[in-house]
């Protein structure tokens, strides 16, 4: 754990995407090639960096949104690194990446899937909710950006996936990563988070009701997360 006790020198309230973006970079530079966490950082520094260029060329309706939702979003993720860096429980769902990040049995693909199914999966109901509150707006006012960062995800999968997936000789139907990795949709995932995110919103008058559906979520990702860690024969 000791590059990421390292890196809670970074730490703070990070200022705009570049800022994220900063703090990212700092991250996967202390970290060691083939570190679980390592490797979802530099698929989500992708994400962040092309989301910036999106940015830059005025693609989004509502920058400033698009930059609240961002920035509340990938908080959520460096949150649960400094929770680990300090020794502190992270949430369920970043735990499986978090325990197994080392383990020789789980590939690079896996662990870039449990990242992405854990910040998806709790960590982006949870900054629709963050935005709406900050902006004093409703759901569907970040709809727009929402999508638009989702597309952003999706166009990068096959990329992401062609990165980390074996060589062809290893990819067959056969092959346990194949069945795995097939298992798990960023889209239905995505999908998901806007219908959570749309009920956290509608039951912020029950914070007792919320936080229970709240705790849900993050243990639903967690498990899926455990699963989609399952070391595989070599």
């Amino acid at each position: 754990m000791a590059q990421l006790e390292r890196f809670a020198e970074f730490t703070g309230p990070a200022q705009g995407v570049d800022g994220v973006v900063t703090r990212m970079r700092a991250l996967g530079a202390d970290l060691p090639s083939g570190d679980g966490v390592g490797v979802f950082n530099g698929v989500y520094l992708s994400v962040t960096e092309e989301v910036d260029r999106h940015l830059d060329r005025g693609r989004f309706a509502d920058s400033g949104a698009a930059i609240t939702l961002d920035v509340l979003f990938a908080e959520r993720y460096l949150r649960a690194v400094d929770a680990a860096a300090g020794h502190h429980r992270a949430p369920a769902c970043w735990r499986p990446l978090l325990q197994f990040r080392r383990h020789p049995g789980v590939r690079p693909l896996q662990f870039a899937l449990a990242g992405i199914n854990a910040h998806i999966g709790h960590d982006l109901p949870l900054a629709v909710v963050d935005t709406c509150r900050t902006l004093g707006c409703e759901p569907a006012d970040v709809e727009d950006e929402f999508d638009r960062v989702g597309d952003i995800l999706v166009s990068l999968e096959e990329r992401i996936r062609e990165d980390l997936m074996p060589g062809p000789d290893l990819f067959q139907i056969a092959d346990p990563l194949t069945h795995l990795v097939g298992s798990w949709s960023l889209e239905r995932a995505r999908d998901g988070a806007w219908a959570a995110a749309r009920a956290l919103w509608a039951l912020r008058g029950l914070p007792a009701v919320a936080e229970e559906l709240r705790t849900r979520l993050d243990g639903a990702a967690g498990l899926v997360g455990r699963m989609l860690l399952t070391p595989l024969p070599d």
